[in-house]
């Protein structure tokens, strides 16, 4: 039977000897046209494996890219790469729900694995409307006669209501696969799990209204929120401090976000500034190195700070030593470049090896624990999802997950 936490039927549920359908994530980046390999494959590989072992018969759905986009291309490139984590073919064809697409999944045998083309290829996809809707389109009608189950294992796009997403719930029988129910149960623990200690949250990003909403959702679990990145420059403008603007209003990364935010975050400081944490250094470019200065001793804005400095990092270090959970969300600093890598990287390692629950994730953060040598086993969950993950945290029903829970 399924965990007692699920809220929806998971793989323990199905019945042997089923042909199904499975949504999978594969969105990955494309150089040269080619899909490069990454952390998605691999997870949903498990869930691909284990139906597969069972003898399910397995079609997956997934996407690429958008039209019009120079990643909106075919998956013809992906299935080869997911065979190679499943460790068995995974067959392919350029058709989502014409004839040919129907024609392989019929001779499908027993544990043999076909992907389907790009979702996004059909008209049907892609507009936001409603569950029932999206279950009377021709790809729904089309597909869903020739199986016997559904399974959703897509969290990282579960936010979007798209016909592979909400309609085929609507109706086949539908569970949640491996990833999907991890993901959900990980990244919904800060809302639904008591933890023993102080629960510290580590946000930062380029996106002040993510942060700000996050902060709002959860100011009455988290103890202390460790600010960094974009949004902690502009929440060190509204403590009074010059910086948290654009140096070239081209860029436009901190203006219009102030414009837009800055009566939040003035108020937010002043409600909840006991649980926030502001930078005391920021690190900056000078001559191609590091340089740090203190907060206190900025007068004007005329560099970019692209990190929080190594005292606030060991400071934020400190406090998720004594932490009981640490959750984080965006990144603290532009870690792509080891020079202003300092502070999300001091602050996961400390999360690595501090005997605390830790969840990492939003946006490309948990690349940072692959790119720095981290072992992703020393953190509780590391998600591969980025809107879906900001939606779990602020409290915001995930469509994909709903029409699962509708079961």
């Amino acid at each position: 039977m399924s965990t007692p936490t699920a809220t929806f039927k998971t793989l323990d549920d199905l019945e042997p000897d089923q042909r199904v359908l499975v949504r999978l994530d594969l969105n990955s980046p494309i150089e040269d046209g080619e899909p490069q390999d990454n952390r998605r494959f691999e997870r949903h590989a498990e869930t691909v494996r284990e139906l597969a072992d069972a003898g399910h018969r397995v079609v997956l759905l997934a996407h690429q890219g958008r039209p019009g986009r120079d990643d909106f291309v075919s998956l013809a490139g992906h299935a080869d790469i997911l065979a190679s984590h499943v460790g068995r073919d995974v067959g392919f064809v350029a058709d989502t729900y014409g004839d040919d697409a129907i024609d392989a999944i019929e001779a499908l045998e027993s544990g043999e694995v076909l992907l389907l083309e790009n979702t996004r290829m059909c008209d049907d996809e892609l507009p936001e409307e409603d569950p029932e809707v999206k279950a009377e389109t021709e790809f729904v009608q089309s597909l869903a006669p020739h199986f016997d189950a559904y399974v959703n294992d897509a969290y990282s796009a579960a936010h979007r209501s798209h016909a592979s997403l909400v309609g085929f719930p609507q109706v086949l029988p539908a569970y949640a696969g491996r990833v999907m129910q991890t993901e959900y149960e990980a990244n919904t623990a800060i809302a639904n799990k008591e933890f023993d200690g102080q629960v510290t949250m580590a946000v930062g990003g380029t996106k002040a209204t993510d942060v700000i909403d996050v902060m709002n959702n959860l100011g009455d679990t988290v103890d202390d929120f460790l600010l960094g990145g974009i949004a902690g420059e502009l929440f060190l403008r509204a403590a009074g401090h010059p910086v948290g603007f654009d140096l070239d209003p081209e860029q436009d990364l901190y203006d219009t976000q102030w414009v837009q935010n800055h009566e939040l975050v003035e108020e937010m400081l002043a409600e909840r500034g006991d649980q926030i944490t502001l930078a005391t250094d920021l690190a900056y470019e000078a001559e191609g190195e590091r340089a740090e200065i203190d907060v206190d001793e900025i007068e004007e804005k005329d560099v970019s700070f692209l990190d929080v400095g190594t005292d606030t990092a060991e400071g934020y270090a400190d406090v998720v030593r004594d932490s009981g959970a640490v959750f984080v969300k965006g990144a603290l600093g532009v870690f792509e470049d080891e020079r202003f890598s300092v502070g999300t990287v001091t602050v996961l390692e400390a999360i690595a090896e501090t005997d605390c629950f830790s969840v990492v994730g939003g946006g490309d953060t948990s690349r940072a624990i692959e790119m720095y040598g981290m072992d992703e086993a020393d953190f509780d969950h590391v998600s591969i999802a980025g809107g879906a993950y900001i939606r779990a945290l602020t409290g915001q029903p995930l469509a994909g997950v709903e029409a699962l829970k509708e079961q």
